[in-house]
C-alpha cells in the first residue's frame, strides 16, 4: 500500500543528498512524496547533530509536526539522520510523538521504515552499519534545476578533537570512480549547470581505493561532460597537492572558489585539535593558491573560543584573518559536544566564545566590504536564480557566492532573465553588504 511522505531535511548539503535518495527510495516502492507536511501520512525528518545548535533545530521541527500530528494534519513521525543515530535513546524516550528513528547507516531501509511506522505497534529503530552503508542510488533533486550536489565520500577519518562527524558517518568512504561519472551525466543531462562536488574531505578522495590521491582525476573527467561550473567544498590544507592546484588553474569549469575549512591558526591549539596545519603551512598554503589561481576566492570555517584560545591567541586569528583576507568564512563558537576529546578539556565559557565570534564576523565584514568594493566596474558571469519583488531586481550569483551559503548578487535588466541562465552584469554598488549591477549585452 502506497502512502503519502514528506520529507524534511535539515543541516549541510550531505545531509539533503542522503533526503534526495530516501525520497527517491520512497516514490520507487510505491509511496507519494509531498512537498508539505499537511496531509501526509509519514512526516520523515532528516536531523543534523553535529552540534548542540542543531539538534535544538531538529527537536524544534520535531514538535512541530507533533503539533500537526495532534490535530490529524500528519499520521505518524518518522526521524532519520545525524540526531537520530547519536541520541536515539533520547529521542526516543523523551519525544514520545516520534514513531520510529532510521540511523545515517540506514538510509536505504527507508520503505520498510515507512511501512513499518504506518502499520506497527513497536516503533522502529533501524541503526545499520555506519561503515559500510551503500552510498549510491537514485536521487529526487531538492535543489532549483540548475544545480545539484554530487557527494564523491561519505564519513570522516580526520578525527578533529572537537568534532563528532565520525561518529555518526564513519570511516571515510570514496565511491567509485565510474558510479560517481554515471551520476554527473544523469545530473549533467537533467540540465544541471553547476554542480557543487561535496563530501566531509573531497582532498581524500580515492586514498581508501587505491592509495592514492584521485580528486584531480575525477575533475578532469567531469570537466569532459556538460556542466557550466564545477564548484568544491571541502578541501582539507594539507591534503592540496600541486597536481590538484595544476587542475583548479587550468580547467575553466573548475570555478577559482575553494572551500578550506581551517578553524583556527594557532599552533598549539591546531595540534590540540588533531589538526594537522600549522600557521606556517597555511600561510604558505593560501600564498600558493592566490598566485596560481587568478581570481582566487576563498571560503573557511572558524571556530571562537577553542580550548587554549586565551586573548592572545584569539588576536593571532584576528590578525591573521586580516592579512590572508580570506573572502568568506562562517564563524561559530565552541560547542563543547558530548562525546568529544575537546569537551574534556578547559575553555572559555560559550558567551565569551560568543562574544569572541562576533568580533571575528566585524572583522571579516571589513574583509567582504573591501572585496566588493575592489569589484565594482567588472563585468561578472552571474547565474540569474529569480527576480525579488520587493527590490524590484533579478538575483543571482557569480563563481564567487555558493548557493545557501554566501551572498547574491542583485541586478536590473532591459530583458527578461530567465532563472538558470547566465547573464553577464556590470558591478556599480552595494546593498547592505550584497553587489548590485546592471545585465549588459
Amino acid at each position: 500500500m502506497g502512502y503519502q511522505v514528506a520529507f524534511i531535511s535539515l543541516g549541510c548539503a550531505k545531509n539533503q543528498v542522503n533526503c534526495e535518495q530516501m525520497m527517491a527510495a520512497a516514490q520507487a516502492a510505491g509511496h507519494t512524496v509531498q512537498a508539505v507536511p499537511e496531509g501526509a501520512d509519514v512526516a520523515v525528518v532528516n536531523t543534523c547533530g553535529f552540534l548542540a545548535s542543531a539538534c535544538e533545530e531538529a527537536i524544534e521541527t520535531i514538535l512541530e509536526m507533533a503539533e500537526l500530528k495532534k490535530t490529524g494534519q500528519v499520521k505518524r513521525i518518522l526521524v532519520t539522520g545525524c540526531m537520530a543515530q547519536r541520541y536515539k535513546r533520547d529521542v526516543l524516550n523523551e519525544l514520545p510523538e516520534v514513531d520510529g528513528i532510521l540511523g545515517t547507516g540506514s538510509y536505504g531501509e527507508i520503505a520498510l521504515a515507512i511501512d513499518e511506522v504506518m502499520g506497527q505497534d513497536l516503533r522502529p529503530c533501524r541503526l545499520g552499519n555506519i561503515h559500510t552503508a551503500p552510498q549510491g542510488g537514485p536521487r529526487i533533486l531538492s535543489t532549483p534545476a540548475w544545480y545539484a550536489y554530487l557527494r564523491i565520500a561519505e564519513g570522516c577519518d580526520n578525527h578533529c578533537a572537537y568534532c563528532v562527524i565520525p561518529s555518526l558517518r564513519g570511516k571515510y568512504r570514496s565511491r567509485p570512480l565510474e558510479e560517481l561519472l554515471a551520476e554527473a551525466e544523469e545530473l549533467a543531462s537533467a540540465g544541471v549547470k553547476e554542480l557543487l562536488v561535496i563530501a566531509q574531505d573531497i582532498t581524500r578522495y580515492g586514498v581508501d581505493l587505491n592509495g592514492e590521491r584521485q580528486l584531480a582525476a575525477l575533475l578532469r573527467k567531469l570537466c569532459q561532460l556538460d556542466f557550466h561550473w564545477i564548484r568544491l567544498h571541502y578541501l582539507y590544507p594539507d591534503e592540496i597537492t600541486e597536481e590538484l592546484i595544476g587542475v583548479i588553474a587550468a580547467e575553466p569549469k573548475v570555478l577559482p572558489y575553494l572551500d578550506i575549512p581551517i578553524q583556527h591558526c594557532n599552533d598549539r591549539i591546531l595540534k590540540s585539535m588533531n589538526r594537522r596545519d600549522t600557521k606556517p603551512a597555511l600561510l604558505a598554503l593560501f600564498e600558493r593558491l592566490r598566485r596560481r589561481i587568478p581570481g582566487l576566492v576563498l571560503r573557511t570555517s572558524i571556530i571562537t573560543g577553542l580550548p587554549g584560545e586565551g586573548e592572545m591567541e584569539f588576536e593571532e586569528l584576528c590578525q591573521f584573518l586580516r592579512e590572508v583576507k580570506i573572502e568568506r568564512a562562517g564563524v561559530f563558537p565552541f560547542s563543547p559536544e558530548e562525546g568529544t576529546q575537546a569537551a574534556r578539556m578547559e575553555h572559555v565559557g560559550m558567551e565569551e566564545a560568543k562574544r569572541r565570534a562576533e568580533l571575528v564576523v566585524d572583522v571579516q565584514s571589513d574583509i567582504i566590504d573591501s572585496y566588493n568594493a575592489s569589484l565594482l566596474g567588472e563585468d561578472r558571469e552571474v547565474l540569474c536564480e529569480g527576480f525579488d519583488g520587493q527590490a524590484q531586481m533579478y538575483f543571482g550569483r557569480s563563481y564567487a557566492e555558493s548557493p545557501e551559503i554566501d551572498g547574491r548578487i542583485y541586478f536590473t535588466a532591459d530583458q527578461e532573465a530567465v532563472p538558470g541562465s547566465f547573464v553577464t552584469v556590470r558591478l556599480t554598488g552595494t546593498m547592505d553588504g550584497e553587489l548590485t549591477g546592471e545585465a549588459v549585452g
